[in-house]
């Protein structure tokens, strides 16, 4: 990321919880058949934003804390454990620096996270956090732009209004993550993918790019709302129609705790 780029999405914590859809529980499934047990174990959850990651885990049995330095997010996440019916604890904490004890968990992940995070410190902090045996999970899900489609217009949108922005044009792939792991002595590291259309409306798909890095939590609210009245116009003229199919990838690694420290 720039270095002069830095979102703040307690910004835009309202529409980061009504519009950004959340991990698939087949990851849960894919993890399982990789042997990451989760039900019933202690999992800490880097980044958790809203808390989807870190639901996701609860709702399969795991006890889980969620981790942010965005205390408005973690009011929302506490409201949408109580709709789903799950107990997490939050706390306002770095990846880097989380103040929890060492060797207190089986699981630490993160979920759309990773590359806010200081790679190195934070690699450093998810050794120590967990216990001999236990497991590191780095989950992204990423809209993605090809040629000509919904996702390539509005990245085209975001750079005219944003040009510090510059995560544009993603695979939603990401290897470096492995190279951060490897580093730190991280063992039997493993990826998996797959592939779904998630269905918006184009006021909803407008408020999920309210809720990214590049619009609402970075731009004044003046110019988020005539992106907002752009972006309608876009849609309206060149993808016409009530609900819109965005393509999205999930994408995860999963590693080992090395077996020395």
């Amino acid at each position: 990321m720039p270095k002069d780029f830095h979102p703040d999405f307690g910004l835009t914590a309202e529409d980061y919880t009504r519009h950004r859809a959340g991990f698939s529980p087949e990851v849960v499934r894919r993890l399982v058949s990789l042997g990451t047990e989760v039900r019933e174990r202690d999992v800490v959850d880097l980044g958790t934003g809203t808390g989807s990651l870190a639901r996701l885990f609860a709702r399969a049995g795991a006890r889980v804390t969620g981790l942010d330095p965005a205390a408005p997010l973690l009011d929302q996440a506490r409201e949408l454990d109580r709709e789903a019916g799950v107990e997490i604890t939050y706390r306002v904490a770095t990846a880097e620096e989380t103040g929890l004890p060492s060797a207190s968990f089986d699981i630490v992940s993160a979920g759309q996270c990773w590359h806010w995070f200081d790679a190195p410190k934070a690699t450093v902090e998810v050794r120590r956090l967990l216990r001999p045996g236990g497991h590191v999970v780095i989950a992204h899900f990423d809209w993605l732009p090809l040629p000509g489609n919904v996702v390539a217009a509005t990245e085209q949108l975001i750079n005219t209004y944003n040009p510090a922005w510059t995560m544009g044009g993603g695979t939603g792939l990401y290897p470096r993550w492995l190279t951060d792991l490897a580093t730190e002595g991280f063992s039997s590291i493993e990826t998996f993918s797959f592939d779904a259309g998630v269905p918006y409306t184009p006021q909803a798909w407008i408020g999920r790019i309210r809720a990214s890095a590049g619009v609402g939590a970075s731009l004044a609210q003046e110019k988020v709302d005539k992106f907002s009245a752009e972006l309608a116009g876009v849609l309206r003229d060149r993808f016409p129609g009530d609900v819109l199919h965005i393509p999205h990838r999930t994408w995860a690694v999963v590693a080992a705790k090395p077996s020395a420290g």
